[in-house]
């Protein structure tokens, strides 16, 4: 073949490529959302007490699959019992509440976008129960959606193959930093009552991967969800290599 064949042959494959590149998706430019946000009271109710549902969540015109995810998970929320059955729908879980609910019941469902990044969309879920106790039961939780695969990221699809235990090692070592930054190492019965344990809650931010705990799983009620930190150095060869920021 020629000089001349040659370099236009290449000539034509660069051409090509970078057309194609064109059509790529910008996996650096945030997704846009639409909030969906609305409030609640009893039908025919007008006192200060009205139950009340308040939902809170988003839309993805361009990856309108999160969508059902979302209201998915938020419905998963809403059990006070693990397995029961939840409503079709977000729509359908309010009137259902609300129909049953005492005075100064409510309920809050929230979800919002805690970061973008990398092609990676982090969705912060937050729940909140109140039917006339004490206090309510709060509750958190993650999406962790790849653009790039269409798909929510389960630790599994997260972690080098074999590499859970070398995970959760590394999440100990992140929960022996929290109680000396709290100093609540220095508290024997706090150890003792409140040892370390696995969340579901992981969360792939851009400053490290997050683990978010329920209330009364790890530390008492009063300190809220505790956030532990895991910096992504220390799991190298633990966690799958493109999920690093930056990477790719």
């Amino acid at each position: 073949m020629s000089l001349f064949k040659i370099a236009s042959v290449a000539a034509i494959a660069l051409t090509l490529g970078a057309c194609a590149s064109l059509f790529q998706p910008n996996y650096r430019t945030p997704l846009e959302t639409t909030r969906d946000a609305s409030e609640q009271l009893k039908p025919g109710c007008s006192n200060p007490d009205c139950p009340l549902v308040n939902i809170d969540t988003l839309r993805f015109p361009a990856e309108p699959a999160l969508d059902g995810i979302i209201e998915k998970r938020l419905l998963q929320m809403t059990r006070t019992e693990k397995n029961a059955p939840v409503a079709p729908t977000l729509a359908a879980y309010r009137d259902q509440f609300l129909a049953s609910a005492g005075p100064r019941n409510s309920s809050y469902l929230q979800a919002k976008v805690r970061e973008q990044h990398d092609g990676l969309v982090i969705i912060e879920l937050s729940s909140y129960l109140d039917t006339g106790g004490a206090h309510g039961t709060p509750g958190r939780g993650f999406i962790n959606y790849s653009r790039q695969q269409h798909k929510v990221l389960n630790l599994s699809d997260m972690l080098m193959p074999g590499q859970e235990d070398a995970f959760w090692k590394a999440a100990q070592v992140a929960h022996n930093s929290w109680l000396i930054s709290t100093k609540l190492d220095q508290e024997a019965e706090f150890v003792k009552n409140w040892p370390f344990v696995k969340t579901p809650n992981v969360a792939l931010t851009y400053g490290g991967v997050v683990l978010k705990y329920d209330v009364t799983t790890i530390a008492p009620y009063a300190l809220g969800h505790v956030e532990l930190k895991i910096p992504y150095p220390r799991l190298n060869g633990i966690l799958k290599p493109e999920l690093f920021p930056g990477r790719n």
